[in-house]
Order: C-alpha cells, then structure tokens, then sequence
C-alpha cells in the first residue's frame, strides 16, 4: 500500500501533468500548479525537488498513459501484422482520446522543450526511438511469422510509419481537422498491404 507521501506525489502528478501538456515547461507556471492541486508551493516542492522535476515525471506519466492504452489494445491480437493495422486503428481515435489531457505529448513537449529545455527535449527523443523500436519490433516479428516479406527493411518502415503518425497527429491538431490521421492511417494500411505484407 502506498505511503501518504506516495500518494500526495501521484496526486500532485494527476493534476499537473495535463497542465504542463497544454501549456509547456515555460507556459506552467507555480500558481497554475497550485491551482490545480489545492496544494502550496510548499507541499507541492516537497514532493518534487523542483519545476523540471515535475515536468519530466508529468510527462512520463502522460506518455505512459498512451503507451499503456496501446499496449493493452494491442495485446489483445496475436497475428504480428494484424498488431500493426491494430496501431493504426488506435491513432484513428488518438485526438478523442487526447484531447482533454492538452494532446498528445510528445508533440507538444517536443515543441515546446526544442526552444528552451535541452535537458527535457533529451527525454522526448528518448520516448520517440523507444516507439520507433516498438514499431520495428512489430515489423521484425511479423517477418519471422510469416506475414511480411523478409526483404523488408525494419527499421527503414519503423521509422517511416512513426513519422507519417506523428505527422497526421501535429496536423490534426493544428488544423483542427480529424482527416489528416485518418487519411495517414490509411495510407500505412495501404503500405502494409502493398509493400510489406506477402
């Protein structure tokens, strides 16, 4: 059982971490924080070590949320090739999923931290080489099963597919405009089936 400074801690990161999602490291400021939680600057700081603290483990927790939500569905299907058309069915959904936590994070803290967070802009190319990984990963399993050509470059398509969703989904958002995933979406379904699949 979590001790009461544990839960205070996941407490404090449940209200801020949709905040500094919206708004940024540079946007959040201490009476955001405190607005949100009810808590002091105090309390909040003595939990956390200081502001960057709070927003990498905010983001963390932001990610974390996402990439458990597609795991879950993904666990759900065992042919590797059908795990793909099962992620791009996931980002056919992403901006409703997302929208009340500010979007997706790693667009808007890549963003945001590109201009005056080194230190947190390390952590989102950490997460994004780790989803590519992820995506690779499926394509190297579903060469093994059977389902994708073995002349199929992995990594080339991991990144490739990684990219067109984190595209659709700035584009999304920017233009206010669900069409751009789907459009995306489809388009790597028609890859899959037409450069990939056997």
């Amino acid at each position: 059982m979590a001790t009461k400074a544990e839960q205070t801690a996941e407490y404090i990161i449940h209200k801020v971490a949709p905040i500094f999602n919206k708004h940024g490291y540079s946007g959040t400021s201490m009476s955001d924080l405190t607005e949100a939680t009810g808590l002091t600057k105090g309390a909040i700081y003595g939990n956390f070590k200081n502001k960057e603290e709070l927003a990498f483990i905010a983001f963390k927790y932001n990610v974390d949320r996402v990439v458990n939500a597609i795991r879950e569905e993904l666990d759900q299907i065992d042919s590797p090739i059908q795990k793909l058309f099962g992620l791009t069915n996931f980002y056919r959904r992403y901006r409703v999923y997302t929208i009340e936590y500010g979007g997706c994070p790693i667009v808007n803290i890549g963003v945001d931290a590109n201009h005056d967070n080194p230190d947190l802009l390390a952590r989102v190319q950490e997460v994004i080489s780790k989803l590519q990984y992820l995506i690779t990963k499926m394509i190297v399993k579903a060469i093994e099963a059977g389902e994708i050509k073995k002349s199929v470059n992995p990594q080339k398509y991991g990144r490739y597919f990684f990219t067109l969703i984190e595209g659709a989904v700035f584009m999304t958002a920017t233009m206010n405009d669900d069409s751009y995933l789907q459009e995306m979406m489809n388009r790597i379904d028609e890859t899959i089936e037409n450069e990939l699949a056997i």
